[in-house]
């Protein structure tokens, strides 16, 4: 194993990271968030916010690891920061001579590939990476490269909010001065999280595809259609799911969502493509199939779903329809919303079809 790099400028790297006040800080939702993006994009069961210390390694934001922190010297993301203008990949840790004998290579997390987009400060000194690991061999594709070091630059953002924030408790009478940062460091996050989901087609939650990846998909479908390949659209709502947040908290609902997904997603072999459009609410697109095999496919994706296990009972809502010749998009998504509301209105926990 060879440790990692210290940087010529070691002691005003720490000072700048010193500057954020967020080592040994809470988890917060916000970032959290990016780094589920960053999972739902690449693919990568892990993904983190690491902040490089004077001798440790510690997460500010983790998905798929229980570690806190781990050493510096065994610290991928310590080698990351030695290279601020680039991204840093290894494809295979095994047969990397920097990385082979690593515990966290030969140990838990088994890490096989690691890509770490540095946290660049405004002065140009990197003080960690947002990053995704992998426990086998792999690459990333150019969007995929480009959305993590996007995802980077927001949390570098994030990171100069909350020092601005902290500044300026010091200095009241600048209060105007600040509201106005913050408008507008929130107004360029949101305006990249947008791009970035545009771009990537995955809900950052759930890991299906997104309402703009599904606009693509069904676009597609219906041009099969029209070549006389069977579409039909069912739209999927989980019941109750208001009360679910009122009873157990939006953690628990968080959790609802993603255990949902995990039951809609297709089986090996499967045409169906799956999305999460908003709030509680999937659609599924079922090609080559006859009314009788959609409507099949439909009570099973229910039936699974209520055999889901979970802190409390959970079921759904399906409405479907079959694409006709002269339909639009929109005339199919709302005649599968009619048969959704039709399911409702008899009882939830049911299917219904419309054919008009």
């Amino acid at each position: 194993m060879i440790n990692p790099p210290i940087a010529e400028r070691e002691a005003e790297r720490v000072a700048r990271l010193d500057r954020y006040h967020i080592l040994d800080t809470l988890p917060e939702q916000t970032y959290d968030d990016l780094i589920k993006i960053a999972s739902g994009i690449c693919g990568a069961p892990i993904s983190m916010v690491s902040l490089i210390d004077r001798d440790r390694q510690w997460f500010k934001a983790k998905v798929g690891l229980d570690a806190a922190e781990t050493p510096r010297d065994f610290a991928f993301c310590a080698h990351a920061i030695g290279m601020p203008e680039e991204m840093f990949i290894v494809p295979d840790a095994q047969q990397d001579p920097r990385f082979r004998d690593n515990p966290l290579v030969t140990g838990d997390p088994h890490i096989r590939f690691y890509a770490g987009a540095p946290l660049v400060t405004p002065d140009g000194h990197a003080i960690g990476t947002l990053c995704v690991i992998d426990r086998v061999p792999r690459t990333l594709q150019p969007f995929q490269i480009d959305a993590i070091k996007g995802l980077s630059r927001q949390v570098v953002a994030l990171l100069e909010l909350r020092r601005a924030y902290r500044d300026l408790r010091h200095h009241q009478a600048e209060r105007d001065w600040y509201e106005t940062q913050l408008k507008q460091y929130q107004r360029d996050l949101e305006e990249e999280n947008v791009h970035l989901s545009r771009q990537s087609g995955t809900d950052a939650l759930t890991g299906l595809a997104n309402r703009h990846a599904l606009n693509a998909t069904l676009e597609w479908r219906i041009a099969r259609a029209l070549e006389g390949e069977t579409l039909h659209m069912a739209i999927v709502d989980i019941d109750h799911f208001k009360a679910i947040n009122d009873r157990y908290g939006h953690q628990a609902g968080d959790k609802t969502l993603v255990n949902v997904a995990m039951a809609l997603r297709p089986g090996d072999g499967a045409e169906r493509s799956v999305a999460r459009i908003g709030g509680e609410e999937f659609v599924l697109l079922l090609p080559a199939l006859d009314d009788t095999q959609a409507l099949r496919e439909c009570e099973k994706v229910r039936a699974d779903v209520a055999r889901m296990p979970n802190e409390m009972p959970v079921t759904v809502s399906i409405g479907v329809t079959a694409y006709r010749p002269s339909d639009s998009a929109v005339e199919l998504y709302l005649r599968a919303d009619k048969a959704l509301y039709e399911a409702k209105r008899e009882g939830r926990n049911r299917v219904v079809s419309s054919a008009g």
